[in-house]
């Protein structure tokens, strides 16, 4: 918290070694095992330096990338928390640098088997500004996304899961039809090829 109160008081142009903090020092501490007792505090000092050098967007997302994850289910809803205050602040302009590998990385979380991973990551599509961001570069995120969020439509064992596809794929119809339409279309003569093929 003390952290995060210095960091709101850097002066603008963040100095070198302040950036170096965030990426070799910040970043990296997501991989520590005793994440959950500080990762609030961490979170918010990421999002300060974000708020102060918008530029560091895609370097601390790529970062997240990297460290990802693979097996605490717990771990990976933490950051898509995480995630969701860096997309609250992030401008249009980072977001596009990100956005391919960011959202190959939340159709996998929409397809993980833990119920929570799942869920949070489907609550991002209840985020207004996130929503406008995705409907704004929706010819880029609906291809990366469309695949999972079908699958899962008609196979995902939970209902709330279902229901909560359900609202993202209707989302997605409304903001860009045509390309949904031709999805579709491609996703079904797929399956199709791939029965023939058993």
């Amino acid at each position: 918290e003390i952290l995060g109160s210095i960091i709101n008081g850097f002066a603008l142009p963040l100095k070198a070694e302040h950036k170096q903090f965030l990426v070799k020092v910040l970043i990296p501490l997501h991989t520590v095992r005793s994440l959950s007792l500080f990762h609030a505090q961490l979170a918010y000092c990421i999002v300060q330096f974000l708020e102060k050098d918008p530029s560091l967007t895609e370097p601390v997302i790529r970062g997240l990338m990297k460290f990802w994850p693979k097996t605490c289910s717990q771990k990976e809803v933490m950051f898509l928390g995480e995630l969701e205050e860096i997309l609250d602040v992030i401008e249009p302009s980072q977001f596009v640098k990100i956005q391919e590998p960011l959202f190959k990385q939340i159709a996998k979380c929409v397809s993980s088997p833990h119920f929570q991973v799942a869920e949070r990551a489907l609550y991002y599509w209840n985020n207004e500004y996130i929503m406008s961001l995705i409907e704004e570069n929706s010819n880029v995120i609906l291809p990366i996304m469309f695949s999972s969020l079908y699958r899962i439509s008609k196979e995902h064992w939970n209902p709330a899961i279902v229901a909560l596809v359900y609202n993202v794929l209707k989302a997605f119809m409304e903001m860009n039809s045509t390309m949904f339409d031709e999805l579709t279309a491609t996703y079904k003569s797929d399956r199709q090829r791939e029965k023939k093929k058993k």
